[in-house]
This record gives C-alpha cells, sequence and structure tokens, in this order.
C-alpha cells in the first residue's frame, strides 16, 4: 500500500460522492492499484448499505452499498472490510469504489482518463535509428529509420511509426476507441488492402497525455495481427 499524494474526488449524478486528501493506493499481483479512502471522506448520504457481500483470503469479508443519487443508481459500487483480517487492519475505517461506477474521476483539478495513475508506473519514449519494417504476409505496411521507442513499465518496447511512413492507402481508421490512463485516448487502424479486411492492427495517440507526446499521431502496430522487424529481427 501506498499513500496517494494528492487530492482525488469521484462525481456521480452531477454529485460528488468522495473528496479526499488521504487515499491509500493498494497493490495486489494481477490487479490494478486499488484506491481506498477514509469513510469520513465519502457522503454516506449519497450511499445505501446492501446485501452484498464478498470474501477475500486475505483482506476478510467487505461489505457494499449502493451509490444513490435521485434516480440514478450504481449498484454495490463502493465496499469495505469492517472487520478486515489482523495482517490488513488498516482497512478499518476505508471504503473503496469501484473506478468503472463514478461518471468522472478528478486527480486535483485533472479528469482522470482510465483510472488513477500507478505511483511506479513509467512511460519513457526516445527516438531511436533503427529499421522498422511492418509487414502482412508479404505486404509491407510500413517502413522506417526514424521511429519512436515507447518503453512502460511492465510491457514489452512498442515501436512507433511517423504517418508518413506508414502505407495509408493499405490502413483506415476504425471506430475503435482505448483509453490509457498514462498514454491518452487511443485510436485504431484496421488493416483494408486488397479487398481484406482485418480490425485493429494498429493503434495511434492523436491528443496522447504529456508522458506519450512525443508519439503524437504515430502508428504502432500489433505484434500479434503483424511481423515487426526490428534491423532485420522479428519482435515478438
Amino acid at each position: 500500500m501506498t499513500p496517494f499524494p494528492r487530492r482525488v474526488r469521484a462525481e456521480f449524478g452531477g454529485a460528488i460522492v468522495l473528496d479526499t486528501r488521504d487515499g491509500t493506493l493498494l497493490y495486489e499481483t494481477g490487479l490494478l492499484p486499488q484506491l481506498y479512502v477514509p469513510t469520513a471522506d465519502v457522503d454516506h448520504e449519497l450511499l445505501e448499505r446492501t446485501e452484498h457481500s464478498t470474501s477475500c483470503p486475505f483482506k476478510g469479508d467487505a461489505s457494499y452499498w449502493t451509490i444513490a443519487v435521485g434516480d440514478r443508481r450504481a449498484e454495490n459500487a463502493v465496499w469495505a472490510y469492517e472487520r478486515p483480517r489482523p495482517e490488513s487492519a488498516w482497512l478499518a475505517g476505508h471504503l473503496a469504489p469501484y473506478w468503472e461506477a463514478a461518471d468522472a474521476w478528478y486527480d486535483e483539478d485533472e479528469r482522470v482518463e482510465g483510472h488513477l495513475r500507478d505511483l511506479y508506473h513509467r512511460v519513457d519514449v526516445r527516438q531511436s535509428s533503427g529499421h522498422v519494417r511492418v509487414l502482412l504476409d508479404d505486404r509491407v505496411l510500413a517502413e522506417t529509420d526514424r521511429p519512436r521507442l515507447l518503453s512502460e513499465t511492465g510491457l514489452p518496447n512498442r515501436y512507433y511509426i511517423p504517418v508518413e511512413d506508414v502505407r495509408l492507402d493499405l490502413v483506415t481508421e476504425s471506430p475503435t476507441r482505448a483509453v490509457c490512463p498514462y498514454k491518452g485516448t487511443a485510436s485504431y487502424w484496421s488493416y483494408t488492402g486488397e479487398g481484406l479486411r482485418i480490425d485493429d492492427v494498429a493503434w495511434s495517440y492523436p491528443h496522447p497525455l504529456e508522458a506519450a507526446f512525443k508519439v503524437k499521431g504515430d502508428l504502432c502496430f500489433a505484434h500479434q495481427r503483424v511481423t515487426t522487424e526490428v534491423d532485420g529481427e522479428t519482435v515478438v
């Protein structure tokens, strides 16, 4: 667990459900960091206790509450370990919300995309001169000697290719979007050449967050759907 160093607010139905400067991020293997906040920092007039419960072998039995604002409801959206196991005693007096239950989250006065950022997660972008080719069977979709290499905690390196070095006659922007709290909202691209369509073979960040600003507008191809070569070696 790590104290979160900034003010966090959650909004639902036009009301502020929680407002805290004393949040704590709980890290568990294979899960996103979860925010726990003191019960005093939650508006209990907007919560309705339910009969729902779950049990965790490490934390104990969880009680749940529904968020209710006017005719809006988020069922079992908040939980607490009112009598936590001894090894998780710090959870007493804290509540935790599901990220997706709120209409909006704010880190200080900035709206959060996706979820609160892990304090130990990094995104670094470096200019590279590696020779990158992207192929679909024998078709070259992109080729460049000026890729930007994006390194992100826990993920393989990604090569972002300037749009000028991509065969835009072979790829078309798709309606698919995905939100990353570290890089921003990604737009996806599908292969549409020669009468064949393969959905979402690449993505780009038209309006990236600060950490990924250097890859603005560049395309990155999914290694699972195409072959990416760097200096003649296939990237896996």
